[in-house]
């Protein structure tokens, strides 16, 4: 099925943003599991022009069947296709300090979550770690703990759900401790710091328990975004940064201007003459200025200073 929504389907997926890793780029296509009506369809979406082309896949030995409209309004929420883009475009040519990042980001749009559990530990798994460093982690927390599933296309792992990760171990001394057939700590590998995160792990475990004891997933989408914002700082390891991540990207929260260094040196040098403006003064002049397209700009404004050589300049001040 062909969409006719401008996008640049590399640019979105591969842009960093916390709801997800990048899905599984194969035969050129990107390929994941996402659960529609609680059944698990394998999406599969590639670029045609400047279109998306999709496709989907049911497990092998299945019977069910969703309609195509059904995982198309899914398509959409994920890759965020009703929204107008070239509206957003017309907005950035007449704004005198955005007018030159429609052309370097062309087609670049939000990649909403498609599992907000998966976004809320991506989200805190990114916090002063690389795009690279988190992105596997979680891909290796899939493959270690998801639901392996098969399908035409191959075996894929669906995220793990919230009682799963909150019986994991958190390290291999824990691991070791509670394992009576593990003789050597160096073979305990089936544990959250085996993945990669680090001093995060910890977050990671209590973040589940805190959703499996204080809080259910979906009441975060029936707060506004003030309540939101100050709910999601009492899950561990989310500070006002990371917030503003899964409100924008996990949630759809788009007047969210996720703030960090970068983006503090960004809007510094745009908007203030390269003064030095405080994380939570850039957030809330991005909140106020930019306004419902705050959480696009903020996408754009890296990407921008990324791809036109101002984040070079602005590193090397």
């Amino acid at each position: 099925m062909l969409i006719e929504k401008n996008i640049d389907l590399d640019l979105t997926q591969l842009s960093g943003q916390t709801s997800q890793p990048p899905w599984i780029f194969e035969n050129n296509a990107f390929k994941d599991i996402v659960f529609v009506e609680n059944k698990p369809v394998l999406f599969k979406v590639s670029q045609k022009d400047n279109f998306l082309d999709f496709n989907y896949e049911y497990p092998l030995n299945s019977d069910f069947n969703i309609s195509d409209k059904v995982l198309l309004d899914k398509l959409n929420s994920i890759f965020d296709l009703n929204f107008n883009l070239g509206k957003f475009y017309s907005y950035l040519d007449n704004h005198e300090k955005l007018n030159d990042m429609g052309g370097f980001c062309n087609g670049l749009r939000l990649f909403i979550a498609k599992n907000k559990f998966e976004a809320i530990l991506s989200s805190i798994s990114s916090s002063n770690n690389s795009i690279a460093r988190w992105t596997k982690s979680i891909q290796m927390l899939k493959e270690k703990w998801g639901l392996k599933i098969s399908y035409p296309s191959g075996e894929f792992y669906s995220f793990p759900d919230v009682n799963t990760i909150n019986s994991c171990f958190e390290d291999d001394e824990e691991e070791f401790a509670y394992s009576d057939n593990i003789l050597d700590i160096g073979n305990c590998n089936k544990n959250l710091k085996s993945c990669g995160f680090g001093y995060r792990s910890t977050y990671l475990k209590k973040a589940s328990e805190f959703f499996t004891l204080e809080m259910d997933l979906s009441d975060i989408s029936k707060m506004n975004y003030d309540e939101a914002f100050e709910t999601v700082q009492m899950i561990p390891g989310v500070g006002p940064k990371v917030a503003d991540c899964l409100l924008l990207y996990g949630y759809n929260f788009r007047e969210a201007f996720p703030t960090d260094v970068w983006i503090k040196r960004i809007v510094s040098h745009l908007f203030f003459d390269g003064k030095d403006i405080s994380v939570p003064k850039v957030r809330e002049f991005g909140m106020e200025e930019f306004g419902d397209y705050a959480g696009y700009v903020q996408l754009y404004l890296f990407h921008y200073a990324r791809k036109s050589g101002l984040m070079v300049k602005l590193k090397n001040k």
